[in-house]
């Protein structure tokens, strides 16, 4: 699903090299690495970006979620995350320094949530990318596991399809984790009611 193009770069060369329009990448210590999702691994996306659009909507929130924007860590330049799902706090888009000519987000408080579905690039998605967002700042990383590919450590043992939700408490990530017929609970979407198998159907 995720293959090295290149490497090594920097940020602003990614940037430049950045395809107009065509295909989603990612910057991983200077290697570019292309994003190929399978089908129902969009089907996921899908099915979640709408059920948030629906949130959006009716709590009147000043969000928006763009089709396509980089998360960029803190104090490095050869990285760049493309979330499968990110939710941006348009009030502070102002304050963001890359937003305009890079559509590129340096600050936390730009982003209430990043969704990952997993994909055979599990490790840096329960490892790399929670430790930076967890640096950044950002309220809520949600991960995806529909397949159960994450390592025991992390998703428990047996392995099962689980979703786990990390909430910003004291500038450290606290996780929850849900499965079958539990009900996701999120501090930034507090009427969310939907189950963890609800988004699993989806894939199939």
């Amino acid at each position: 699903m995720i293959k090295t193009i290149t490497q090594p770069i920097t940020l602003e060369e990614f940037w430049d090299w950045y395809p107009d329009g065509f295909g989603r990448y990612e910057l991983h210590d200077g290697a570019i690495f292309e994003m190929q999702p399978i089908g129902n691994h969009e089907e996921v996306i899908s099915f979640i970006m709408m059920e948030l659009a629906i949130q959006i909507e009716k709590l009147g929130l000043p969000y928006l979620i763009p089709k396509q924007a980089l998360i960029k860590p803190l104090d490095t330049n050869k990285s760049a995350y493309n979330a499968d799902v990110l939710i941006l706090d348009q009030s502070n888009l102002n304050d963001e320094p890359l937003w305009k000519t890079r559509s590129t987000i340096t600050q936390g408080k730009t982003v209430p949530l990043v969704i990952k579905v997993v994909s055979t690039n599990w490790g840096y998605d329960y490892g790399h990318k929670l430790i930076d967002y967890e640096a950044l700042g950002i309220a809520e990383y949600w991960i995806f596991d529909y397949l159960g590919l994450g390592g025991k450590r992390y998703i428990g043992d047996p392995k099962q399809p689980t979703i786990s939700i990390y909430q910003l408490v004291d500038e450290e990530y606290q996780v929850q984790q849900f499965r079958g017929n539990d009900i996701l609970i999120s501090s930034i979407f507090p009427e969310f009611n939907l189950t963890a198998q609800q988004v699993f159907d989806a894939a199939n």
